[in-house]
């Protein structure tokens, strides 16, 4: 998709705030994204006046994250709870988001990220957790209550029957998301930007022709890895939590 139609879908995408503002087939539990570049040709002093008020946009976004996640004090599990009572129907990924943009780059090619989201933990911090799910009423929906805890249970025997100077890592996977790659001729640099929204591509030379890639599907049995660090050896632990000890 190219032109008028492209930046129309763009622009759609970026007001996409809240649930009344997705058609009607797309659930509201998923925050769509739309990878792909829009490339302009500005002024300097109009590129000058997008890129504050990109700034702003950005700034104001990020401010939101940070009253929401830090400011308000609130646990990760009363979030929900706290934004719709304030923002009926917002979607927070989506407004989180920032849109990225770049100046006269050399190319924009496409790809996909595959990886993990690894933290570690101790043992003591992941019996604490797993008691409080052992006397919380709540169970989670897959589970009767007595089930639940016959499961957390067994998970608390598993992580006893580990030494407490294990070094313990939760491997959790994440979903596989488009990325961009920007090259930048003279300077020899490439920098890399995840891009769930179009990345903005501004010049004032109309003579600037940037070189723009494909995004092709994503093959999960044709993925290289240009490098791969060697890792030390890992024996899962607990399975639903994505726990895995250092061997």
């Amino acid at each position: 998709m190219t032109g008028k139609a492209a930046l129309n879908l763009a622009l759609t995408n970026y007001n996409r705030l809240f649930i009344h503002d997705s058609p009607q087939h797309i659930s509201n539990k998923t925050a769509i994204r739309l990878p792909g570049a829009l490339c302009f040709y500005l002024s300097v002093e109009n590129y000058l006046g997008i890129k504050q008020q990109l700034e702003t946009i950005n700034k104001l976004k990020t401010e939101l994250k940070n009253i929401v996640t830090h400011q308000s004090g609130i646990k990760k599990e009363q979030r929900f709870e706290f934004i719709h009572q304030q923002l009926h129907g917002l979607i927070t990924l989506n407004t989180y988001r920032k849109i990225n943009y770049v100046e006269s780059p050399s190319s924009i090619n496409f790809g996909w990220a595959n990886k993990n989201i690894v933290n570690k933990v101790t043992k003591e911090q992941l019996l604490e957790r797993l008691h409080k799910n052992y006397q919380s009423e709540k169970a989670i929906s897959a589970y009767t209550k007595q089930q639940w805890r016959t499961l957390i249970e067994k998970e608390i025997q598993d992580l006893n029957s580990i030494s407490n100077d294990a070094i313990l890592k939760i491997q959790r996977p994440v979903k596989v998301q488009p990325i961009a790659r920007v090259w930048y001729e003279n300077e020899k640099q490439q920098v890399q930007y995840a891009y769930p929204l179009p990345l903005l591509s501004f010049s004032s030379d109309t003579n600037h022709l940037i070189k723009l890639g494909t995004l092709t599907d994503y093959d999960i049995n044709n993925i290289k890895i240009k490098h791969k660090p060697k890792n030390k050896k890992l024996k899962l632990i607990i399975a639903r939590l994505h726990l895995y000890q250092e061997i």
